[in-house]
């Protein structure tokens, strides 16, 4: 049997932003290398994937997706010596910021855990790339690709950053794949990817569908809710599934069965599979009460679409199982 293809590149290793501000607290920032090392190892360990090198930055993929703004803001941030730390600013004065001046940050920022460094661009741009090219091997006729994207991406909207996400890799992603087929977006991460949602409301050609943490109490807080299915020609195309602190396998298998169906009755063609493993029982940032073995059941159902799947790294940040949370859920899909 083939190998499962796999994409990363060193350099996404070289973003190391030390703490956070969460709830007005410094803590360590969980966003660490540690999460694509864990990974790494497991995939070495089962000798059933094969590592691959993106080639390049995607620019032009990434300007498709992000303002020319943000991009400003990202390369302003290559001449930092240490982390920036934006204060976020009113949104009414967002349009006024200057992305050439590191301090107008928080223009284009939507939360206070997630710095700007001199690596920044580097580290998220290599992050898309891995997308970018997975995308590629699946429309090539990849049944299964894995795209360890670190960091993450699915909180980046076109002109805002946060939620440790700076480009959004499944979107990035889903727009290439779409080029081949009808795409589904199925978001299983913690929490809510509001920027796969904004960037995706209006659009009737791919299906945005998400189970996570409810976010009247879970980042992003904001957005998220059920009653937000879409607007204009995208009314309908997207789906969120909210569920409980304490969620176990069965009630969440439930959830995952009428996901699945909205995606087998858009007739989906393509899967991106944006695929966080902080509902893990001991992630320190979720709170679902899943087993490793529940990843294994949790890619079964997945795999019964029967769809070629693009599984983009997003969440999970209980570093030391995290690498066999995603090889049971890996090895599920194939």
């Amino acid at each position: 049997m083939d190998r499962i293809p796999a994409y990363f590149h060193s350099k996404q290793l070289e973003f190391k932003p030390v703490y956070e501000w969460a709830m007005g607290r410094r803590i360590d920032h969980p966003e660490t290398t540690a999460r694509a090392e864990s990974i790494l190892a497991a995939l070495e360990s089962a000798e059933t994937f094969e590592m691959i090198e993106p080639e390049s930055h995607p620019l032009a993929a990434i300007r498709e997706v992000h303002s020319y703004q943000l991009l400003t803001l990202y390369n302003t941030a290559r001449h930092l010596e240490d982390d920036f730390y934006p204060s976020v600013f009113p949104r009414e004065l967002r349009e006024m910021g200057d992305p050439t001046n590191i301090r107008h940050a928080g223009c284009y920022c939507f939360d206070s855990g997630t710095p700007l460094n001199n690596m920044t661009f580097e580290a998220a741009a290599w992050s898309a790339g891995c997308a970018y090219d997975a995308a590629g091997k699946l429309a090539g006729g990849a049944p299964l690709v894995y795209s360890l994207s670190r960091p993450p991406g699915h909180h980046a909207t076109e002109q805002f950053f946060g939620g440790y996400s700076y480009f959004n890799n499944s979107v990035i992603a889903a727009k290439r794949l779409s080029q081949h087929g009808r795409v589904a977006v199925l978001d299983i991460d913690f929490h809510h990817g509001n920027g796969t949602q904004s960037i995706f409301y209006r659009d009737p050609s791919v299906l945005t569908v998400s189970i996570h943490g409810d976010p009247t109490h879970f980042f992003p807080f904001y957005c998220g809710f059920s009653n937000e299915t879409g607007e204009g020609e995208g009314a309908g195309y997207n789906l969120n599934f909210c569920l409980p602190a304490k969620t176990t396998l069965e009630a969440y298998l439930e959830t995952l069965e009428e996901a699945l169906e909205a995606v087998a009755h858009f007739d989906a063609e393509l899967l991106v599979l944006a695929a966080g493993f902080d509902g893990y029982k001991l992630d320190p940032i979720g709170d679902w009460l899943l087993e490793t073995e529940d990843y294994s059941a949790i890619g079964e159902h997945i795999s019964r679409l029967g769809l070629p799947t693009l599984v983009v790294q997003e969440g999970g940040y209980y570093t030391d199982h995290l690498g066999r949370n995603a090889v049971a859920l890996l090895s599920a899909l194939r």
